[in-house]
């Protein structure tokens, strides 16, 4: 074969060989776009490590690979993450809509928590068979008897409603709350009362300027819901598609024969052998821009 019809790497041929799972993906995620017409991020988190939650730390990887999009794009983020810090979560969304001009978001398996947040920011939200979000109650740190762990926020006040209810009744205390009474103070309630309100707040922001922007009602009753514990009473309660768009939400159903959606399982699972091989916790990826860590 004449060697000029061999397409060469940019890359040194040693540099190619070593990083070509990155350049494969890179290729496929060109393709998608060349169909699409639209610009492809990608963040996707090990869902199996303990630190695969969204911290302030992806700031500066997210903003490596929006830096990449030209102003005003129509941008897929495909996203995979157990959820983690709203706060993180909000300046990740600003970062991105800086460029983007009309934003989908693309969960091929799990969204959650405060990446469902990041999920009421798109106009639209792709989703197919294997797709889910989540509740978006906030998890505070409580002292238990095994020591501090992550409880809803209003699991926690119901608790301490509860409590209250059998103090004023004239029951004795049971001696099982006393490791968990020692921890609270005021300060601790007043953190949970704010923290939910916070995310509802999110919710509602975010939902008023994208897929109900004429609509503040509408999306004020979807925040509610996904934030209702008596309804979702597991913080990892599976909301899938038919139920996220009975809820409201912008929901583009996509079935497992759709060639778009082919190629963007085809990518995403990619990651996940990759990430399970490497063993790493999150990628930050573009089709030019590459984080992992």
């Amino acid at each position: 074969m004449d060697q000029q019809q061999i397409p060469m790497p940019k890359q040194s041929p040693l540099y190619h060989a070593i990083h070509r799972d990155r350049y494969e993906r890179q290729a496929l995620m060109k393709e998608l776009e060349k169909i699409t017409g639209r610009r492809i991020l990608v963040y996707i988190s090990n869902l199996t490590h303990p630190d695969s939650a969204i911290t302030r730390e992806d700031i500066a990887p997210f903003y490596e690979i929006v830096a990449s999009l030209d102003d005003q794009s129509d941008v897929d983020l495909i996203i995979e993450s157990p959820g983690g810090d709203p706060n993180a979560a909000e300046t990740l969304v600003h970062t991105l809509l800086s460029k983007a001009k009309h934003l989908r978001v693309v969960v091929p398996q799990a969204a959650k928590s405060a990446a469902t947040l990041i999920s009421l920011s798109a106009d639209e939200i792709l989703m197919s068979n294997t797709s889910e979000l989540g509740p978006i109650d906030p998890q505070v740190s409580i002292p238990t008897v095994l020591g501090y762990q992550y409880r809803p926020a209003q699991a926690f006040l119901n608790g301490l409603e509860m409590i209250k209810k059998e103090h004023v009744n004239g029951q004795p205390l049971n001696s099982a709350y006393l490791p968990f009474l020692q921890g609270v103070d005021a300060a601790l309630i007043d953190f949970c009362h704010k923290s939910i309100e916070h995310s509802k707040r999110l919710a509602i922001k975010w939902l008023s300027r994208s897929m109900h922007k004429n609509n503040p009602l509408k999306a004020k009753r979807i925040a509610e819901t996904l934030i209702n514990i008596d309804k979702y009473p597991n913080h990892g309660s599976v909301i899938g598609y038919e139920e996220a768009k009975a809820m409201g939400l912008n929901i583009v159903y996509k079935s497992d024969v759709d060639e778009d959606w082919q190629i963007m399982w085809r990518l995403y699972t990619r990651y996940l052998v990759y990430m399970r091989e490497k063993q790493a916790i999150k990628i930050f990826e573009s089709n030019s821009a590459s984080v992992m860590f």
